[in-house]
């Protein structure tokens, strides 16, 4: 049950993501779900890790969201050019 409610978190801020940083995105619901896992997992660390907040306060869905934004900008900067 806990690998679902990942997915539906992803899935979530990864759409949040690219809702506040638009333009082209190569992939569809998967990368968007990959972006969000792999962005809430950063952002949740450095935000306990800096202190921010304690693992569970919904703070960590902006950090979460601030995690996936910096994925899609590192993901657009290095596989951008790669695009036609």
């Amino acid at each position: 049950m806990e690998i679902i409610l990942w997915i539906v978190f992803g899935l979530v801020v990864g759409v949040v993501a690219k809702f506040v940083m638009p333009g082209r995105d190569p992939g569809g619901m998967i990368l968007t779900i990959v972006l969000g896992i792999v962005g809430g997992v950063l952002g949740g660390w450095i935000g306990r890790v800096l202190g921010m907040y304690r693992t569970g306060e919904p703070v960590g869905f902006i950090m979460a969201v601030v995690g996936a934004v910096a994925v899609l900008a590192i993901y657009r900067l290095t596989l951008g050019s790669q695009r036609a």
